[in-house]
């Protein structure tokens, strides 16, 4: 029986339309900078920066630092999210896979219907897929309870003119002061609130759509969120993910490294090594589950809930 995410697979002419996507990136960001340096050294653009330098201020009582619960969280997110995003790409392009997952019908979860045959990759994305959701939950429970909220969620329309003015510094190349450890800039407080609160969401309620524990088509809930609208943005909120990725990890590594993954990984705002090796540690582990996920290693994880065939 096909899957709601067989459709999703990308043909060969789409690949080939996306070797195109650099060059042209690499045009658009040429002339981006161009433009900013030229705003920034005029008096109008000299004059928003004064008034907008980049950083809208916290709420009374915001919390300075981040705790190691935030660390560990930041790590395991990371590690999820790379997995989650090799898994769905090998779903969408992946024509004839290894090998295929079908649940036991048994136990807690026997049901009337029948079980779904699905791909191996496909069933390593929805496990991926279910234990960084239950991460997210720790972690939005957690942002509440102790406050780091503040730091994430904006409070003041400052904010909006504050993010123009961060962007504006990043894209002359004369980047805004980095001082994560009390207080982000505005426009890294509005991507992180985006991908946390809107993005992450996104992709759930999407991925939970398309599977096969969505109500019936007949149900209103299928109704009112149709399959295909579901399916228009699952994959490119991936994308959007792939692009933070790409981009918080260059910030990190060219706006003080050190002192950044001292930040995300050892709860200190020092430009020690531990951060670094901590760093390295955990990138060395995402590496090999990267690589260890292929059908001859998952099987005998995939067999304890259910039947593999190789058809």
């Amino acid at each position: 029986m096909s899957s709601p995410w067989s459709s999703l697979r990308v043909s060969p002419a789409t690949r080939k339309k996306l070797l195109w996507v650099l060059p042209s990136a690499v045009a658009v960001l040429t002339l981006v900078v161009f433009a900013a340096r030229i705003f920034r050294d005029s008096a109008t653009g000299q004059a928003f920066l004064t008034d907008f330098p980049g950083q809208s201020e916290l709420p009374a009582g915001a919390p300075t630092g981040f705790p190691a619960w935030l660390n560990f969280q930041h790590f395991l997110n990371a590690f999820f999210i790379v997995l989650i995003v090799r898994t769905g790409w090998l779903v969408r392009t992946t024509q004839r896979p290894a090998a295929y997952w079908m649940r036991k019908n048994t136990g807690l979860i026997r049901t009337k219907k029948a079980p779904t045959k699905i791909s191996i990759h496909l069933w390593l994305h929805l496990s991926l897929d279910a234990l960084w959701t239950l991460n997210g939950v720790i972690f939005i429970v957690l942002l509440f309870i102790t406050g780091q909220w503040m730091r994430l969620v904006p409070t003041t329309w400052a904010v909006f003119p504050n993010a123009v003015s961060s962007a504006l510094q990043y894209a002359s190349l004369n980047w805004p002061l980095e001082n994560g450890w009390v207080n982000y800039n505005s426009l890294q407080q509005l991507a992180y609130f985006t991908i946390v609160f809107i993005a992450a969401p996104l992709a759930i309620l999407t991925g939970l759509r398309m599977s096969a524990i969505w109500p019936q088509p007949s149900s209103t809930a299928s109704k009112v969120f149709p399959l295909e609208l579901a399916r228009a943005i699952h994959f490119p909120v991936m994308l959007f993910f792939v692009l933070f990725v790409i981009m918080h990890v260059t910030l990190v590594l060219t706006t003080g490294a050190l002192r950044n993954l001292n930040h995300m990984y050892a709860t200190n705002s020092g430009e020690s090594w531990l951060g670094f090796g901590i760093f390295a540690g955990t990138l060395m582990l995402t590496v090999a589950a990267w690589i260890l996920a292929k059908p001859v290693f998952l099987q005998p994880l995939a067999s304890l809930g259910g039947k593999v065939t190789r058809q």
